[in-house]
């Protein structure tokens, strides 16, 4: 039951007593008028759908971004794993610098860091760890690693990227601000079409639907928007992209 409430919270609310309000309002003074409703599709349902869209792929390229970055991980552990001259104890340390890469990063994106400092000394840990064995690695095996630790800073930095970045501000702000008037223009409107002396339980169930609709579309894609945060039936479980999964 509780991943269909995910999508309500304080908006839905402050959405649903507008639209109350502004029926209340309607029915006390038997205000309406008729107008072209197709206005709604293109002030609300367009830049909603757009906003959707948009964080529908940011979600699809985390997703490639993450398999990348675990795969560039596995990589480089399998490269120090088979290097001749390295020792049990050196391969574990570097085992373990990768894990802590990989911790760190998982980490990170869930608490949204706005830096990557933390994050950027423990990946420079890698290049420190193969420059101090510059003698008991080949210098093929070097250039692979360093190969897949770009493959590896590319993936973080996209992540990072997605994760810092957003879709318009001003495009949300707009859409969170006509569903909130969106009673005020529907309301009368519907009660307009119906009727004044039709039954009002039809007039308020239309408006109040329709605005909530609208506001759990809203929170869907606010949800979406943040897939690492673990709210909202989207988002990415990150556990499944770690190392040591």
């Amino acid at each position: 039951m509780n991943k269909y409430i995910t999508i309500i919270n304080k908006r839905t609310y402050i959405s649903l007593l507008i639209a109350i309000a502004v029926l209340f309002v309607s029915f006390t003074f038997e205000f309406s008028y008729d107008i072209d409703l197709t206005l709604l599709s293109i002030a609300i349902i367009f830049p909603l759908v757009f906003n959707i869209r948009g964080s529908f792929r940011r979600r699809e390229k985390a997703l490639e971004h993450l398999s990348q970055f675990r795969s560039s991980l596995k990589t480089l552990s399998y490269y120090f794993i088979c290097a001749p001259g390295l020792t049990e104890e050196d391969k574990e340390e570097a085992a373990r610098i990768l894990v802590e890469i990989s911790d760190k990063t998982m980490v990170h994106l869930e608490e949204n860091e706005h830096t990557t400092k933390n994050l950027d000394e423990s990946i420079n840990k890698v290049f420190l760890f193969v420059t101090s064995k510059d003698t008991l690695i080949s210098k093929g095996l070097k250039d692979k690693i360093w190969k897949y630790l770009n493959d590896l800073h590319e993936s973080i930095e996209n992540l990072h990227a997605i994760n810092t970045h957003r879709t318009p501000v001003s495009l949300k702000a707009y859409c969170e601000f006509f569903i909130y008037i969106f009673p005020l223009i529907y309301a009368p409107a519907i009660l307009f079409r119906v009727g004044m002396d039709a039954d009002k339980w039809v007039t308020i169930f239309i408006v109040l639907f329709s605005e909530f609709i609208l506001i759990s579309l809203y929170n869907i894609q606010d949800q979406m928007e943040y897939p690492f945060d673990n709210v909202g039936l989207d988002d990415i479980h990150l556990s499944m992209f770690k190392i040591d999964r």
